[in-house]
């Protein structure tokens, strides 16, 4: 068996394709390398390009198997599970086609995930254009081990990001593959989410070892905020919430509120109090659901959070007020992933 395939989903990347071969073609593993492309009815000359690659790649002992389905476009969950399907590799290292690897990635991961059949590893990265996103970069590459799995309920998404995973087969077919709904859905967040619910491992490699290009058409930029919304809080609803009997959401603001009128009503009933720090909510003294149906009208005290009372869900967004909501939150000597965590 092939030690590890690289799983390349490919759907009108002609921009970018030449660089992410190349960078498959640098890398420095000794072991047998795969790279399974599936093709998913690109209309430009992604096609074109592949072929003038397949012999180049070969001379460096890589096993390419390719397939290509023309037509309508099925989507990246689609296109990731035929590419995993046609591989045969016991590792399995994914790769965007927009998106170029270090020439040390595969060795430095496969390494990490050497016998660790329940695990996903990730790896540092960096962005292209090199200003984008950098709250996003910064949160990502600098989560401790910990938060791997305390922060996984942020707008930002899965603690690894997608493009970064390198796995043990058994990993994905534990899961059972990618959403193929299609366009819209993120399937990336979907699988990282069962993952952990049939009790998989997290962990990154800290090195610098993906190029994670920044672009309109990224796929990232088809699924719709509220979708990513509704995810996130049914899951933080069954893992965290149902085990609670009270909670205190952080930000008696417009997130804050947001929050609490989308749990379902066994949880708002949890909610024990809002707090902030601004002066004015803080008068205001209570926050009225003025849309529940019960009379009379559910009505949440607001409080100061130095006066507030674990546990917290934070609907405050992190590294946004130059320090201060974390010396405020640090202040209070609590304990993440078990007094609070993160919706934000």
């Amino acid at each position: 068996m092939t030690e590890v395939s690289i799983i390349l989903p490919l759907h009108n990347a002609e921009s970018w394709l030449e660089e992410c071969l190349l960078s498959i073609e640098s890398q420095n593993f000794n072991g047998t390398l795969e790279l399974s492309i599936f093709n998913d009815a690109s209309s430009d000359q992604s096609a074109s390009i592949l072929e003038t690659w397949l012999e180049r790649l070969r001379n460096k002992k890589i096993k390419v198997t390719t397939s290509f389905e023309d037509g309508v476009p099925k989507g990246v969950g689609y296109a990731k599970n035929r590419a995993v399907d046609q591989s045969c590799g016991e590792y399995l290292c994914f790769l965007d086609a927009d998106d170029c690897m270090a020439s040390s990635r595969v060795k430095k991961q496969y390494e990490a995930c050497l016998s660790h059949y329940n695990l996903i590893v990730g790896c540092c990265f960096h962005r292209e254009p090199s200003d984008s996103t950098p709250r996003y970069t910064k949160w990502a590459n600098s989560l401790a081990p910990g938060q791997l799995y305390s922060q996984i309920y942020t707008s930002f998404g899965p603690t690894l990001i997608m493009p970064t995973w390198f796995c043990h087969r058994s990993v994905y077919d534990k899961v059972g593959g990618f959403d193929e709904k299609g366009k819209g859905t993120p399937e990336d967040l979907l699988f990282f989410y069962q993952h952990l619910r049939l009790g998989g491992k997290l962990s990154r490699v800290d090195d610098d070892l993906l190029m994670y290009r920044y672009h309109p058409s990224a796929t990232t930029f088809s699924i719709s905020e509220d979708t990513i919304w509704q995810v996130r809080l049914s899951e933080l609803e069954e893992r965290v919430l149902k085990k609670w009997t009270t909670f205190t959401i952080w930000n008696a603001g417009k997130q804050g509120r947001k929050f609490y009128r989308s749990l379902n009503e066994q949880n708002r009933q949890k909610v024990q109090a809002f707090c902030d720090v601004d002066r004015k909510k803080i008068a205001k003294g209570v926050y009225i659901y003025e849309e529940s149906k019960d009379l009379p009208k559910p009505r949440i005290p607001i409080v100061h959070f130095s006066k507030a009372s674990p546990p917290f869900i934070i609907c405050v967004k992190i590294d946004m007020t130059a320090g201060v909501f974390e010396q405020n939150l640090s202040s209070l000597h609590l304990v993440e992933g078990i007094d609070y965590f993160h919706f934000s």
